[in-house]
Order: C-alpha cells, then sequence, then structure tokens
C-alpha cells in the first residue's frame, strides 16, 4: 500500500522559509515523478513543482521559480520542499503526490497525501 506522509508546514512571516518533507512507502519508485501541489482555501489545486525519481529533473510552477526548490533522497525514500521567501500568497495545505509521468497535471498523479498546512502572515 503505497503512502505518501507530508511533514513540515507551519506558520511563519513572510519572508521566511520552510522546508516540507514528503515519506514516500508501499512501492518503488523508479521511474515515477514525486510532486508538490498546493490548494488556498476556495481555490484549485495549484501545480507547485515536481521531480523525477531516477534523474532528478526538475520542473516548477510559475508562481515560485526562484523562491522554491523541490529536491529528493532516494536512500530515504523522501522528496523535500525547500521554501524561500515565502509570501502570505504561499498560504495553502501543500500535498505530496506520486505518478508514473513527469507532469504539472494534476490527473496524471496516482497517490496522494493528506496535505500539510503552510500559513504565512504578512
Amino acid at each position: 500500500q503505497v503512502q505518501l506522509v507530508e511533514s513540515g508546514g507551519g506558520l511563519v512571516q513572510a519572508g521566511g522559509s520552510l522546508r516540507l518533507s514528503c515519506a514516500a512507502s508501499g512501492r518503488t519508485f523508479s521511474g515515477y515523478s514525486l510532486g508538490w501541489f498546493r490548494q488556498a482555501p476556495e481555490k484549485d489545486r495549484e501545480f507547485v513543482a515536481r521531480i523525477t525519481w531516477n534523474y532528478g529533473f526538475t520542473l516548477y510552477g510559475d508562481s515560485v521559480k526562484g523562491r522554491f526548490t523541490i529536491s529528493r533522497d532516494n536512500a530515504k525514500n523522501t522528496v523535500y520542499l525547500q521554501m524561500n521567501s515565502l509570501k502570505p500568497e504561499d498560504t495553502a495545505v501543500y500535498y505530496c503526490a506520486a505518478g508514473q509521468t513527469a507532469t504539472s497535471r494534476e490527473a496524471q498523479y496516482d497517490y496522494w497525501g493528506q496535505g500539510t498546512q503552510v500559513t504565512v502572515s504578512s
């Protein structure tokens, strides 16, 4: 049974940093893409970043480019999202997801975590 467990969310002031973690288990993720999405209240879920498990190829959403960095530790089966220069508009529930296609499209991801809340105060 595949499990994705996010951690690291919390409350931070604008301009601050947080690092989210996603611990993946239940299968081998070779060939998979691990992604981060977020959903703010009353808004659609938005693509944040994704990384390919084998080669570490990355892709970022326009709103986070230059501020967020996605990485992975294959030995620990963990994906990270380093978030710097946080803004109030980054406030959302952040979800980790895994899928077999390296894409920003939410529908292409098969497995999802429960999410972790990130709140950025102004």
